[in-house]
């Protein structure tokens, strides 16, 4: 037990009460209201009162100004006579900081398992309880631990697929313990059958042909489904070398006299592009590159809509970026009108094909 005399010492070190208008003038008090995590670690706060110092971020009830000091470092505050918080912590890492550290550990017990790990297993190798983990793996990372398992096996048979001697090969080597089971969601995972996807485009023809448009150039190519590709550029060589990339190994045919009128259909809705492009389409990609390509078409011509929103139309709210990559991803300029998103403040950001082709292709839509 701490003697009076030390008592009384610790707190004659401390600093005497400061006006309360002091306080509220100090531009550092203002990120204490608001408990600003963005703030951490640039300074400390005092509360005279309870004899704590805390982070700025600390969520205990607001502290009355006159009552509260300021300070450079856990350092200054010890030295003036004030212990830690407990709630906060400041002299360790933030409660934000601690739980990152933990789903960073979580994730990385998935990666490196051959099965995906049971909740009740991951929580326990955190300390926390299933239910908290769960919910706090999904803040964190934007999936729940099953999705975040699942996406990091896809992403293991999609390398896989690139370089294993076989279709069969590549499942087990991502740790599937059966082809049955891989099998079961290769198409969602993959967003096409796995023989399809290792080939890439092997023993399928894609005519092509190449015109000009008020953007620039544009290619077009179409697959026994419909049409696969639509792109915009300067350089209409590299619109070509670019869908021989994409289709390494199909069979790229130039378009005859029938074909260049359907992208002189394709043209006329680039021109004009609040009319309906009824052409079947190959929309190709994972599922959740679908959904977000779906709930773009349902946006009307004329209108924008954010990323934020997006995601949480398709029910991720969470998949921000995820979205973003979505929209990169998509082949299909215009038919799939990723043109349409944009930032929270509706300024605009990237665009596959450029962001004055963006920009100039909604003002067309709003005439």
């Amino acid at each position: 037990m701490r003697s009076r005399s030390k008592t009384l010492s610790a707190r004659a070190a401390r600093p005497a009460r400061r006006d309360g208008a002091a306080t509220l003038r100090d531009p550092r008090w203002p990120r204490v209201v608001a408990r600003d995590k963005a703030v951490d670690g640039q300074f400390w706060y005092s509360v005279a009162t309870s004899g704590v110092y805390c982070r700025p971020s600390c969520p205990s009830r607001a502290a009355n100004p006159k009552n509260v000091a300021f300070h450079a470092s856990v350092g200054a505050a010890q030295a003036a006579g004030f212990r830690a918080c407990r709630r906060c912590n400041p002299d360790g890492l933030s409660v934000d900081a601690e739980n990152a550290a933990l789903i960073t550990k979580a994730c990385r017990l998935i990666e490196e398992a051959d099965e995906a790990p049971a909740l009740a297993v991951m929580a326990d190798a955190v300390d926390l309880s299933p239910y908290y983990f769960h919910r706090l793996f999904k803040k964190t990372t934007g999936l729940t631990p099953r999705a975040y398992a699942a996406a990091h096996r896809a992403a293991r048979v999609r390398e896989g697929l690139g370089s294993a001697a076989s279709v069969t090969e590549a499942i087990y080597a991502a740790g599937f313990s059966s082809s049955s089971r891989f099998y079961e969601g290769a198409t969602g995972m993959l967003g096409m059958t796995p023989t399809r996807y290792r080939a890439r485009g092997a023993e399928e023809r894609l005519t092509f042909a190449v015109g000009e448009c008020s953007l620039g150039a544009i290619l077009v190519a179409s697959s026994a489904k419909g049409v696969a590709a639509i792109s915009l550029g300067d350089d209409p060589d590299a619109l070509v070398r670019e869908l021989q990339d994409q289709f390494a190994n199909a069979e790229l045919v130039g378009g005859d006299a029938n074909y260049e009128r359907l992208v002189a259909r394709v043209i006329g809705f680039v021109e004009s592009p609040r009319r309906a492009l009824e052409l079947p389409l190959d929309v190709r990609g994972t599922a959740f590159q679908q959904r977000v390509w779906q709930a773009l078409r349902d946006v009307p011509a004329g209108t924008t809509e954010s990323y934020t929103s997006l995601a949480a139309r398709i029910g991720s709210p969470k998949s921000v970026r995820a979205v973003a990559s979505a929209l990169a991803a998509n082949k299909l300029a215009v038919a799939i009108p990723c043109h349409r998103v944009v930032r929270h403040d509706g300024s605009l950001s990237g665009y596959r094909w450029g962001v004055d082709r963006k920009r100039r292709l909604l003002a067309r839509e709003r005439c």
